[in-house]
């Protein structure tokens, strides 16, 4: 790659989208490293947690448990027997091979693949109407699939692609399973919670706003600020479930810098990215078992450890996050315009 290549430029511009998360990085070096690199396993020096899913997560015994993508997750919560896990994924073939995997690693399991593009609201409505056939209860659900810094992009219903698929479409499902995870809040010795994925990328949304509403407006950012925006926004409406619902355990969680596919149409469309990342990739990003520790100790943890509204970050860190992240102002802006938005779309 030459300064000459038009390529070139583009990267520049996603490395310059990034600014603001590598400068907090350099302001705050240690706090960089205890949130973003949870496999040095330096809790003592850095003031993190240990957490050993094998042993510090109870029996989910009678537990009903819909996870979007995360097999690692479902895979530890399976050998603590819960009575079913959904695991619901856009593709056929990977959602049904990931649902052997499992089994043949628990046996024991009950899984169920679910079909579900979070890119589509007619194909949530529908996998949630799937659900509901087989269960009546919802005791831990936890919103864990997206995209990263994918060229740009719209969803079925006209939404930036990231925004559509890491926000909209987590709030739809969200909102449509409300309806069961309240009843099963209400049952004696329930203990109800929401798990969202979210990223200290969020540090990366538009200035000064924080949420572009526009799609015009966000469509004229780079990649990470779109990721970013999307980040943010899982934060806010985490903090706006846990207000509204407060029989409801919600979270936000930052898994850290993880070995995943999710980096691979950043290292397709960006060479410097591409590059950089095989040669200090193996050194800074941990693997998927190391990332699912948080995700899985705010969904196993006994209840009086796991504060509802709370951002965390590795392992099991409260975070304040961003000074948008903050806003409560911006929080329940964000929850209007959703369900004005989710209202005209017939839901």
């Amino acid at each position: 790659m030459s300064l000459h290549d038009p390529s070139f430029f583009a990267s520049s511009r996603e490395l310059f989208d990034l600014s603001p998360f590598l400068f907090q990085a350099l302001l705050h070096p240690i706090q960089a490293v205890k949130t973003n690199l949870p496999f040095l396993r330096l809790p003592q020096m850095f003031g993190g947690n240990t957490f050993r899913p094998e042993s510090d997560i109870p029996s989910l015994g009678g537990k009903v448990i819909l996870v979007t993508g995360g097999k690692e997750s479902i895979l530890q919560l399976c050998k603590h027997e819960p009575a079913h896990v959904f695991l619901a994924a856009r593709t056929l073939s990977k959602g049904e091979a990931a649902v052997q995997d499992i089994k043949k690693a628990v046996p024991s399991a009950n899984v169920t693949y679910l079909k579900l593009d979070l890119a589509s609201f007619s194909s949530i409505s529908n996998a949630v109407r799937d659900f509901r056939k087989m269960s009546d209860r919802l005791d831990l659900l936890l919103n864990n699939a997206g995209i990263m810094a994918t060229p740009l992009a719209t969803t079925e219903e006209g939404y930036e692609s990231q925004f559509g698929t890491n926000y909209m479409g987590h709030a739809l499902l969200t909102k449509l399973l409300l309806p069961t995870l309240l009843s099963t809040a209400s049952e004696p010795c329930s203990d109800v919670r929401i798990v969202n994925l979210t990223s200290e990328g969020h540090h990366l949304a538009p200035e000064p706003a924080g949420i572009l509403f526009e799609k015009s407006a966000l469509d004229q950012k780079g990649a990470w600020t779109r990721y970013g925006q999307s980040k943010l926004a899982n934060i806010l409406f985490t903090r706006e479930l846990a207000k509204r619902y407060m029989e409801i355990k919600s979270v936000a969680v930052h898994p850290g810098l993880i070995k995943t596919s999710l980096y691979e149409p950043t290292q397709r469309n960006n060479a410097i990215l591409r590059y950089g990342l095989k040669v200090i990739g193996p050194l800074i990003m941990s693997d998927v078992q190391t990332g699912a520790l948080t995700q899985l100790w705010a969904a196993g943890a006994h209840k009086d450890q796991v504060e509802s509204g709370f951002y965390y970050t590795p392992i099991a860190r409260a975070n304040q996050g961003s000074k948008r992240a903050q806003d409560d102002q911006l929080a329940e802006r964000l929850w209007d315009w959703t369900e004005s938005e989710l209202k005209a779309k017939g839901f």
